[in-house]
């Protein structure tokens, strides 16, 4: 079985790897980019653990082949704080000690990140709804959703002329 010949961009670098035709994106950013904040959690899409950016949109990279990602434009987990500057979202995930074991932590956190993205003002029930397809087995809910509650608060008015 010959190896795939892979050019992508993770996090705004262009990265090169081999892959072979079953090797799922998840593999290859884990083992072969060294990407270990991306996490395997069910290995069939229904956790959000190893929830990425692909092309702007949010995916399960244990559902993604490797070479699906030629020439694609991937976002990480690794890649949400701006050097060591955290992220709105990072910052109030920490604030309200909305992980435990932190596992789950940076699905949810590049699904947060998206939405506000997208909506900078949603409801409760949009963050609830939006962050649907990612589980948490230790913290309940209620703390993370405060916590993207108060970065979209937070990036609204950072975006709002003094």
């Amino acid at each position: 079985m010959s190896k795939l010949h892979v050019t992508t961009s993770v996090n705004g670098d262009e990265r090169e790897f081999l892959c072979g035709p079953g090797e799922t994106l998840l593999d290859v950013l884990r083992d072969e980019l060294d990407m270990t904040g991306t996490k395997e959690g069910c290995g069939s899409g229904d956790c959000g653990a190893c929830t990425i950016m692909l092309d702007g949109e949010m995916v399960c990279s244990c559902l993604v082949m490797a070479a699906e990602a030629q020439g694609r434009v991937i976002g990480t987990i690794e890649g949400v704080a701006e050097g060591s500057e955290l992220h709105p979202v990072q910052r109030t995930f920490l604030d309200h000690a909305a992980l435990q074991c932190g596992f789950c932590t940076p699905g949810f956190i590049v699904a947060a990140k998206a939405l506000l993205d997208r909506n900078p003002d949603p409801t409760e029930t949009e963050v609830r709804y939006w962050l649907a397809g990612n589980l948490c087995r230790c913290t309940g809910y209620d703390k993370i959703i405060r916590a993207v509650m108060d970065a979209a608060a937070e990036l609204r008015q950072e975006r709002t002329p003094a």
